[in-house]
C-alpha cells in the first residue's frame, strides 16, 4: 500500500509539471506566430534598403571607401554574440559559443571586444578574460526593441572611445544555422557584387540626392544598421522560440511516458492488493467454516 501510495504520489507531480511545461510550449509556440509577423514586416524594410543602396553603390562606388576609409591598425574588432535570456532552449548557447571559440579570430587581443546577449549566455561566460559587455536579451517580441537600444549604446561608447570599429553578429537563424555576419563597415557584399558587375545598375540614370552622396551613405548606413539589427534580433528570438518548443515537446512526451508507465506500475501493485485481500477473506472464510464445523 505504502509503495503504490508514493508511486501515485510522484505521478500527481509529474502530471502537474506536465501541465506547467506543455503551457511554457503553448506560449512559446504563440511566440514563434507572433515574431513571424514582426518578421516578415523587417525582411521587406531590409530588402528595400539594400535596393537602394545597391544602386546608389552602382552609380557612386567609391563613396564606400570614403566612409571606412580608417587605418587597419586603428579599428577594433566588435563581435556580438546573440544568446537567450531564458533557459528550455537545449544547447541554443553552447553551440553558439562553441563555433565562436572554433573562429578563426587573428585580431590583437586589445582591439578585440565581445557584446554578449542574454543572461543564460552570460553564466558560460563568467571566467572569460576578454573585454566583454553583457546585455539582458529579449525573452518576448515587445523587448526587442530595449536590447537594440542597449547595443547602440554600447556601439557608440566603443567609438568614442576606440575610434572606428568592425561589427560582426553571430546568432542562430529560423532554420537552426548559425549565421556569422559582418555589419561594420555596411554594404561590404553589395559593394563586391557591383564591382564584379562593372558598376551596371538597373535604373539608367543616377539617384537624385538632396545631400552630398558621402552623408547620404552615412545616413543611409545608421537606418540599415538598426533595421537589420532588429532583423536579426527577432529571427535569433524566433529560433530560440521553435528550439524551446522543441525541447518542451520531448520532455512533455517523456513525461507522458514516465506517467503512463507509473500508472502501469500502480495497477499492477492495486491487482496485487486487492488479490491479497481475496486471500485474506478466503482464510477468514475457511478458518469460520472451520469453527461452525467443530460447534
Amino acid at each position: 500500500m505504502t509503495r503504490r501510495r508514493d508511486i501515485e504520489r510522484h505521478r500527481r507531480s509529474l502530471d502537474e509539471i506536465h501541465d506547467i511545461m506543455n503551457a511554457m510550449k503553448n506560449l512559446s509556440f504563440m511566440e514563434t506566430r507572433k515574431i513571424s509577423g514582426f518578421l516578415d514586416v523587417q525582411h521587406s524594410v531590409v530588402k528595400h534598403i539594400e535596393t537602394v543602396a545597391a544602386d546608389f553603390l552602382s552609380f557612386y562606388p567609391d563613396t564606400l571607401a570614403e566612409t571606412t576609409g580608417t587605418a587597419v591598425d586603428d579599428v577594433f574588432e566588435v563581435y556580438l554574440l546573440i544568446g537567450t535570456e531564458r533557459g528550455f532552449c537545449g544547447d541554443f548557447n553552447h553551440v553558439l559559443l562553441r563555433h565562436f571559440e572554433a573562429m578563426p579570430i587573428t585580431h590583437d587581443m586589445d582591439k578585440l571586444r565581445l557584446i554578449c546577449i542574454g543572461h543564460k549566455l552570460e553564466t558560460l561566460l563568467q571566467n572569460e578574460k576578454r573585454a566583454i559587455t553583457f546585455i539582458d536579451g529579449a525573452s518576448v517580441a515587445e523587448e526587442v526593441g530595449n536590447v537594440l537600444n542597449q547595443i547602440v549604446k554600447q556601439l557608440d561608447y566603443i567609438q568614442e572611445h576606440s575610434g572606428s570599429l568592425n561589427l560582426y553578429v553571430l546568432y542562430h537563424d529560423d532554420e537552426h544555422q548559425l549565421i556569422n555576419q559582418q555589419l561594420l563597415p555596411p554594404f561590404q557584399n553589395l559593394h563586391k557584387q557591383v564591382l564584379e558587375r562593372g558598376h551596371q545598375s538597373q535604373e539608367p540614370h543616377a539617384p537624385e540626392l538632396n545631400l552630398e552622396p558621402r552623408e547620404f551613405l552615412l545616413d543611409l548606413s545608421y537606418h540599415y544598421l538598426f533595421v537589420i539589427l532588429y532583423e536579426i534580433l527577432y529571427t535569433s528570438l524566433m529560433a530560440e522560440s521553435q528550439q524551446r518548443v522543441m525541447h518542451l515537446d520531448g520532455a512533455v512526451q517523456h513525461m507522458d511516458e514516465q506517467s503512463e508507465e507509473l500508472h502501469r506500475q500502480s495497477n499492477i501493485l492495486r491487482q496485487e492488493e486487492i488479490i491479497e485481500e481475496i486471500e485474506v477473506i478466503l482464510l477468514s472464510a475457511v478458518s469460520l467454516d472451520e469453527q461452525l464445523f467443530q460447534a
